[in-house]
């Protein structure tokens, strides 16, 4: 596996792509090799607050559903990318609340921001940063979301920690994410595409909540869990026909989960 900044910089270039693609590509970062991240990505349109500029199809779940948002909350979206979550939880938090959505990407950043000009919202910002050392003030937020973004931060046990530090006492965070059960071919964890497309830096479900009842949070619990099936052909120009059909064979699988947990 590659070091931390390679990767970093790998998904940095793959989703500045992204946000630069005409709108008809939006959740295909498909590169050289046609991999499609779209398909893991959940239905927003009939939502409040949905604005399709916003919507990339780049999550694979909906964690305002589950986030237990109120009115005058504030709340921070890590990895908010062109804003598709930030605007949904604005319109519950409200006039009185507050979305402060954070990317490292700066073609993501300027995407959001013309999309906040869209809306007209004054309670909504958008701040460049990394989630393993999150620019922003402790115990300062109601609730934390983040959307398929965690899995691609090389040290989750930081960005966890990040989490519980910026969070208020009492405070709650709702992650949607991809998780493995049982082992994904080498090939396939070595791919860098795989990786930006957030398979290949997946963590076992097993291991992914433990990091987060380590990292000091209570009340850890998933809320919703679901397969990708992600097809052969998206696959196969990573891992070989034989090796792809032991995988399919040993019952291991890409899962969508969303889970919650307090400080």
């Amino acid at each position: 596996m590659r070091n931390p900044d390679t990767l970093k910089k790998i998904v940095r270039k793959k989703y500045a792509d992204i946000a630069l693609a005409p709108k008809e590509k939006s959740g295909c970062c498909c590169g050289d090799k046609g991999l499609d991240y779209s398909i893991m990505s959940l239905d927003y349109t009939n939502l409040d607050g949905y604005l399709e500029d916003a919507d990339l199809k780049l999550g694979c779940g909906i964690p305002s559903d589950h986030a237990g948002i109120k009115g005058g909350d504030h709340l921070l979206d890590l990895g908010s990318g062109a804003g598709n979550d930030v605007f949904v939880a604005r319109r519950i938090v409200g006039e009185n609340g507050k979305v402060t959505g954070l990317d490292f990407t700066d073609e993501m950043l300027a995407k959001a921001e013309a999309n906040k000009r869209k809306m007209g919202y004054k309670n909504v910002e958008f701040v460049k940063g990394d989630i393993e050392q999150i620019p922003l003030p402790d115990n300062n937020f109601d609730v934390v979301i983040s959307n398929c973004v965690l899995n691609l931060v090389p040290d989750k046990v930081k960005a966890f920690s990040e989490i519980l530090r910026v969070l208020k006492p009492g405070g709650h965070f709702c992650v949607s994410d991809i998780v493995l059960k049982g082992d994904l071919p080498d090939d396939m964890r070595e791919a860098a595409s795989l990786y930006a497309g957030c398979i290949s830096g997946a963590l076992q479900k097993e291991d992914y909540l433990q990091i987060i009842k380590n990292g000091g949070f209570t009340g850890v619990e998933v809320k919703s869990e679901r397969i990708n099936d992600v097809p052969d052909e998206m696959l196969l120009p990573y891992v070989s026909r034989e090796k792809l059909d032991v995988y399919r064979a040993s019952g291991a699988g890409i899962f969508s989960i969303t889970v919650v947990g307090s400080k």
